[in-house]
């Protein structure tokens, strides 16, 4: 009986392993055929605990730290596809946590989303209790008594021979060389391992690469700036995780199409009103909007939070910050921002209307504070129609009724209805709540589908709104959906120009197309550029022949 046990514990033991060595790290891995795959770390592991019974307690320290890790960053890339269609990079990532944790109450609830975070942080414990119980159930195996050296010596060769296979696969599927034979299996995640470490010291090598350019400006020597614009108002309208796949996914295109229409026809009905679409490529998907607003602001290509601290340290200026220069009140209203935020200033923001600054007395609609159409009637209240210093107006605005969960989603209501946010308590407290909702993947995407078309309506309504004096306004997506929303890995987003005449034509060296429907085959800038490109279009100092020092992997891999 106590030989059947111990089999069964190597047995259980060996298949705990194997399970973690075959852990596919992305969503489209995730099927039954990943259970075929034979890891060739597998019997080297097994060997090597065989083969130094004597000393396994340093090994086996060592072997459950590095499994515990592979696995945890398995599961990380796993989340990281799902929601930003990239694996996870430790070197920038960990600052995420937080993030993720606030998301995950705000869509699953306050129970659902406190067990799974109570649950991430008991996994690497669990991780490495198991782990540490399988490596025991070999290594405990102990030679026939006089026969140690010919088990160790025997063992040692075969986990040596096992290593250069492992080896082997690993350099074949990394191009290097060829194999004569094809090995049995694959090195999966030995080979992780070794990419996710490469990453990392590329990504340091990256960040410094970076900070060298953020400390090169030679935009914060040329003047005069933005005087083209002749004191014109101009208005960032950022709507969250509106992407190229309101364009391209079947799913979505009737409704938005349809949302787009109506608005370019009410606008086509304002004398003197020109509007321009083109693309841009965000170095965003799935969420970390900041980032794509900075790069944006900054002419720096920021696709991470490193990256995003190193400008914060530079003396780069951005486009708030020289707009403010040349004589401009830049302000910022940011809906999302519930707590202080000391970066905004640095960014240029000299006004900032957070959450509890805007007036909303109305109930959030679970993760989002307030409704789209809220935020442009409390811009207006308290900027755009207040009485002010005579400096014309440069804001960015950030509207949120786009943001995952999308439950519930309002409905624009007359704008002189509006009032205090109450009158949207109704719709607040309406269908279902999120944790019910995102166990459909259909109707998640349904959702979004309404959330994007609300937002487009809306801000599309406030803009007709202004009339033929209205200020300079560009509209654009932060960055796409996660992946399983989007239905494809295109970061690109749409911009809408729209404006008096006179000043939208200073954009058409730009080639972008009339109308609310940017031309598919227009090629899409990477955000980076954006900043100087309008500088040039709207500033008689800027060189012309000005190119902005960037970091741009996205554009180098197109």
């Amino acid at each position: 009986m106590r030989l059947i046990l111990r089999i069964a514990g190597l047995v259980l033991a060996t298949a705990l392993l194997h399970l973690a060595l075959i852990q596919p790290n992305h969503p489209q891995a995730m099927t039954w055929g990943a259970l075929r795959l034979v890891p060739l770390e597998l019997p080297v592991i097994v060997l090597v605990l065989l083969a130094w019974p004597g000393r396994a307690l340093l090994l086996r320290a060592m072997l459950v730290g590095v499994l515990s890790l592979v696995v945890l960053i398995k599961a990380a890339d796993y989340a990281h596809f799902l929601a930003y269609n990239r694996a996870f990079n430790p070197a920038t990532d960990l600052g995420l946590i937080r993030a993720a944790y606030e998301l995950g109450i705000g869509t699953l609830g306050q129970v659902l989303g406190h067990m799974l975070a109570f649950g991430a942080v008991l996994l690497p414990f669990g991780l490495v209790g198991a782990f540490w119980w399988a490596t025991g159930r070999w290594a405990r195996l102990q030679p026939p008594r006089g026969r140690a050296l010919v088990w160790r010596g025997g063992f040692g060769a075969l986990a040596l021979l096992a290593g250069v296979v492992m080896l082997g696969q690993i350099g074949a599927a990394k191009g290097q060389w060829v194999l004569p034979v094809s090995p049995p299996g694959a090195a999966f995640s030995a080979r992780l391992a070794y990419d996710r470490l490469a990453l990392y010291r590329a990504t340091r090598a990256e960040i410094a690469a970076f900070d060298a350019a953020a400390r090169h400006d030679p935009a914060a020597s040329a003047s005069p700036l933005l005087d083209r614009l002749a004191g014109r108002d101009v208005v960032f309208i950022f709507i969250e995780s509106y992407g190229r796949a309101s364009f391209d996914n079947p799913l979505y295109i009737p409704t938005h199409s349809a949302t787009l229409r109506a608005a370019e026809q009410e606008l086509a009905q304002i004398a003197g009103i020109a509007t321009r679409s083109g693309w841009m490529t965000a170095p965003v998907t799935g969420g970390q909007s900041w980032l794509a607003h900075t790069a944006i602001a900054s002419g720096l290509w920021i696709s991470n939070q490193i990256q995003y601290r190193a400008l914060l340290a530079s003396p780069r200026k951005t486009l708030f910050q020289l707009a403010g220069a040349a004589g401009y009140h830049t302000a910022a209203v940011v809906p999302a921002i519930t707590r202080d935020w000391p970066e905004g200033s640095r960014i240029g923001f000299e006004t900032i209307l957070a959450r509890d600054d805007l007036g909303y007395q109305g109930l959030p609609f679970n993760w989002v504070t307030m409704p789209d159409q809220f935020t442009l009637t409390a811009y207006d209240r308290l900027l755009a129609k207040a009485a002010r210093d005579g400096r014309p107006l440069f804001a960015e605005i950030s509207l949120i009724s786009s943001h995952a969960p999308w439950v519930p989603v309002p409905e624009l209501i007359a704008w002189d209805d509006v009032g205090d946010g109450s009158v949207f308590n109704i719709v607040a407290q309406s269908g279902d709540p999120p944790e019910i909702v995102w166990r459909d993947s259909d109707r998640v995407r349904d959702q979004y589908r309404k959330a994007v078309a609300y937002a487009l309506q809306t801000s599309l309504s406030y803009v007709a709104r202004q009339g033929p004096d209205m200020p300079l306004f560009i509209i654009l997506g932060d960055h796409q959906p996660a992946g399983f929303v989007a239905g494809g890995p295109s970061f690109d987003v749409p911009v809408h120009v729209i404006g008096p005449a006179e000043t939208v034509a200073m954009m058409d060296g730009w080639g972008w197309t009339p109308g609310l429907f940017a031309d598919s085959a227009l090629p899409a800038w990477p955000m980076d550029l954006f900043r100087d490109r309008f500088l040039r279009a709207y500033s008689t100092g800027m060189p012309p022949a000005f190119n902005p020092l960037a970091v741009n992997p996205v554009v180098q891999s197109r």
